[in-house]
């Protein structure tokens, strides 16, 4: 129940004013892939692909290109890489995890986007830099949310466990008083 939460969490999140690039959908998808059901893997992408083209088409009134196909398959790669985590949930490879998002997505997004978008960017070497470079701030918040938000998402279920043994603990002490 709490990885559909936080998908749905990440979804609003886009809709919602935020900093630029600091969402938890990187944090949701680990999440989900290490948390929810193998068989409904399929939902978040779905989710993140529907509210993409909202957000392309009606929010943004953006063109739709190709570009949009490498992020959808960063999603799935998110999934897929939660699912690495199911039998290490520990802070390292969790929180490596999450940088590795950060990385490949900042590398991956941006080359669409030299590829992609006209002549926003020359197609030379120096032209990817710059766009590589453009991108640093986007970056910079993109790290720190994925870092953040994986981090809330995959401590709540030992809080909410710790939590739930101590009222345990201390409820049965007041009924044995």
């Amino acid at each position: 129940m709490l990885a559909y939460l936080f998908v749905i969490l990440a979804v609003a999140v886009r809709f919602m004013p935020h900093p630029l690039a600091f969402t938890p959908v990187a944090a949701s998808l680990l999440f989900f892939g290490a948390r929810g059901p193998r068989r409904q893997l399929w939902i978040p992408l779905a989710l993140l692909a529907f509210s993409d083209v909202i957000l392309t088409k009606v929010i943004y009134s953006y063109p739709f290109s190709w570009d949009h196909f490498v992020t959808l398959g960063w999603y799935a790669a998110m999934l897929w890489l939660g699912t690495k985590l199911r039998e290490n949930m520990r802070p390292l490879p969790v929180m490596g995890a999450a940088l590795t998002g950060s990385v490949s997505f900042f590398l991956l997004s941006n080359f669409a986007v030299w590829g992609a978008w006209g002549d926003v960017y020359p197609k030379t070497f120096q032209g990817l830099l710059a766009c590589y470079a453009a991108g640093l701030p986007f970056f910079r918040r993109g790290v720190e949310g994925d870092l953040l938000f994986t981090a809330a998402m995959f401590a709540v279920p030992f809080l909410v466990q710790a939590v739930s043994g101590a009222l345990d603990r201390t409820g049965d002490h007041g009924a044995a008083a």
